[in-house]
Parts: C-alpha cells; sequence; structure tokens
C-alpha cells in the first residue's frame, strides 16, 4: 500500500472534533434537543449561538455522527440521545464535563509529563489532586458524576454479566456516587452492598442511592483505604480505582482485599486493561498516559500484570473478561 497522510491529519488534528462535541455537552446541546429537535434559527436562539458559528458547529456535530439533520431539523443521533440527555439515567457526559473543564488544558502539559514523570494538573502546587478535588464541594460533584459516567456501561455488564448468584454481599471500594453498586443491586435483588469512600463522599452517595430507591440494601460506609481496614463481603470491586496508584499501592490494596475477604470471596477489579501485548487497547494506553498527566505514580497495567499481583497476593484463582469497550474486569477467588 501506498504511504497516506491521511490517519496523520486524523489524529493531530482529532482535538478538534473532541473539543466541538466537550463544548456541545457543557452547553447542554443534546439534553436540549432531547426534548425539542429544531431548526436552524431555533436550536441557535435556545443555545445563543452567534449566527457566525451556530451553522457550522451544528453541522460539525451532524458529521461527526452526534447529530442528525433532516428536512432543516436537527436531532439527536441515537447514541448521543441515549447517553448525552442529563434527564437519563443512562447520561454518561459527566466525565466528558470533566474531560472540558480539567484535562483537556491540563493534557497541553503532555511533553512535559514525557520528559519529567511529573504530574501536569493541581498536583503542580506540590498538593495531592485528590486532596484539591475532595476540598471543593462543586469540584467534588463533578468528579464523582465524572467517575459515573466513564463507569456507566462497564458497571452494567459486571452486573450482568458477574456471578451474583453465588454471592450474597459486595462492597464497591472507591465508590464515587456509588453507581456500581447500585448497577449491581438493581440487577440482583438479593445482594446487599456497601459504598466505602473518604467520608465528604457520604451526602452524594446517600442522595444517589435514594434517587434509585436502594436505600435499605444498600449503605455508605466511610473511610480511607490507605489507612482503614477494608468492609468485610462476599466481594470486592475496585471500578477505576487500581490504576491511580503506583505499584506498591497496587499490591497493597489487593493484599487488604485478600484480607478482607472470607475463603470462596472474590476480588474484581475493572480498568480499561491493556492487552497482553500492548498493540490493540490504544484506549488503555492513552488512560496510563492520563494518570501520568494526573497522578505522582499511577499507570494503567495488563491483564497478566494484575493476575499476577493477584497471585502474589494469595488469590488462587484468577481470570480476566472483557466487559464492554475498553474495559475488561479481573477477577480473583480466595
Amino acid at each position: 500500500m501506498e504511504p497516506t497522510a491521511e490517519r496523520i491529519l486524523q489524529t493531530g488534528f482529532a482535538f478538534w472534533g473532541a473539543k466541538v462535541l466537550l463544548s456541545a455537552v457543557e452547553m447542554e446541546l443534546f439534553t436540549d434537543l432531547a426534548r425539542r429537535p429544531g431548526g436552524l434559527a431555533e436550536v441557535s436562539g435556545r443555545m445563543g449561538l452567534h449566527p457566525r458559528a451556530a451553522r457550522d458547529f451544528l453541522d460539525a456535530l451532524v458529521s461527526l455522527g452526534f447529530l442528525v439533520r433532516e428536512e432543516g431539523v436537527y436531532r439527536n443521533a441515537p447514541d448521543a440521545e441515549c447517553y448525552l440527555d442529563k434527564a437519563k439515567p443512562s447520561y454518561i457526559g459527566g466525565i466528558l464535563e470533566m474531560a472540558n473543564h480539567r484535562l483537556y488544558p491540563f493534557w497541553g502539559g503532555l511533553t512535559a509529563a514525557l520528559r519529567t514523570g511529573e504530574a501536569q494538573n493541581e498536583s503542580r502546587g506540590g498538593q495531592d489532586p485528590f486532596a484539591a478535588i475532595y476540598a471543593d464541594p462543586a469540584r467534588l460533584r463533578e468528579f464523582l458524576r465524572a467517575m459515573s459516567g466513564v463507569s456507566r456501561v462497564a458497571n452494567m455488564a459486571i452486573a450482568r454479566v458477574f456471578p451474583w448468584g453465588s454471592y450474597q454481599t459486595c462492597a464497591d471500594i472507591g465508590t464515587a456516587q456509588g453507581d456500581l453498586v447500585t448497577q449491581i443491586a438493581l440487577a440482583n435483588p438479593h445482594v446487599r452492598g456497601i459504598g466505602f469512600d473518604l467520608p465528604e463522599v457520604g451526602p452524594v452517595f446517600d442522595e444517589y442511592l435514594e434517587a434509585n430507591g436502594l436505600a435499605e440494601r444498600v449503605r455508605f460506609a466511610g473511610g480511607s483505604f490507605f489507612t482503614d481496614p477494608l468492609p468485610k463481603a462476599d466481594v470486592l470491586l475496585f471500578g477505576h480505582i487500581l490504576h491511580d496508584w503506583d505499584l506498591e499501592t497496587k499490591k497493597m490494596l489487593l493484599a487488604k482485599a485478600y484480607a478482607a475477604l472470607p475463603e470462596g470471596g472474590a476480588v474484581v477489579v475493572y480498568d480499561a486493561i491493556i492487552d497482553d501485548e500492548r498493540k490493540a487497547n490504544a484506549f488503555g494506553l492513552l488512560m496510563s498516559l492520563n494518570m501520568l498527566i494526573e497522578t505522582p505514580g499511577g499507570f494503567d497495567y495488563t491483564a497478566a500484570d494484575c493476575m499476577e499481583w493477584m497471585r502474589e497476593a494469595g488469590f488462587r484463582e484468577c481470570r480476566v473478561e472483557h466487559l464492554a469497550g475498553p474495559d475488561s474486569m479481573v477477577v480473583g477467588i480466595r
């Protein structure tokens, strides 16, 4: 095949399309169009778009596949209608809101991170990035919504494909809003759950569980997985948690999970698990670079890596199973 510059240019300018989508989410365009599709003038007026920008902006979203235009009327494409309407429980835009406000500008420092190995976010001033987020109630709520958004599809898959019939209780470690334990409890009425996170998360968690009608079966437990024992349960889950930390901390968390579980209990770890050949899961590799941007020592990893750490902690049976998109889970049995 003859060399072509097409893929180079598409990737080099991919930030154009990304920012168009992120701005549309920020403006709640998809939520607005879910309520009422409209023509150019009508949608422009509702969104406050300048006449110079409006047509190109909306038609760019059509060409990217997020909107449909039929006889001059704009409406959401099916994926956007399902996942980007804030009024729907399937909304995953929280992670895109955070990507727009935080990650987009921080990724401008990637070259510096590659050369220094240092994070490029709030921690550049020497502050723990999680402490900075948790100290600001508005920023904390945005972060917790983002964690639900990036995790929901995988959470629903875990609720469906993990053999919950063999277990009665679970604890979600680093629970954020609590979407993982929520999806498990909704799909498996016999399971009782715990959401474990820093105490500041408690009110947001309780609101989310109340809204989903699960307050009687799922409760919050405040604590730090660095200093406190993990909750006792048949299944302990780490959803998008291990990749935040360095190797020593990853191993420490798996050792604490082993200590907290009963014989026959299970630990479930999921992230954008990198394929063992480190060639196919581009999102997982890019997520690992995002951990470079966001954390002092975090990185993503392969299933083989994770199973090795689990066996080192004492787990006797380990397996990997794809969930959805780039996410897979690694399961270890005590």
